[in-house]
């Protein structure tokens, strides 16, 4: 049989998870719409501004995808950290 605790800190995880998941969605959203608004900002019509925006975006949504997950997984890292883990 399984132990209470045991089961506890399956149920934990299944949630924690399931949080993360819901963080990490809810960034990527926030991500994705900064980027389209970010691109609409630039005209399409030049050609020298139409390539900036694409390598830019990339750089962009590299630095914003981590930030995401830093601030999703930092306070779990800290808390894990915090116990010995």
């Amino acid at each position: 049989m399984i132990s209470i605790l045991t089961q506890e800190r399956l149920l934990g995880a299944a949630l924690g998870s399931m949080l993360t998941g819901v963080v990490v969605l809810e960034q990527r959203k926030r991500i994705y719409k900064s980027i389209s608004e970010n691109q609409s900002r630039f005209s399409p019509q030049s050609q020298t501004i139409e390539h900036i925006p694409k390598q830019k975006s990339g750089i962009e949504f590299a630095h914003l995808w981590n930030k995401a997950v830093d601030q999703a997984l930092g306070p779990v890292i800290k808390s894990l950290g915090s116990r010995g883990w």
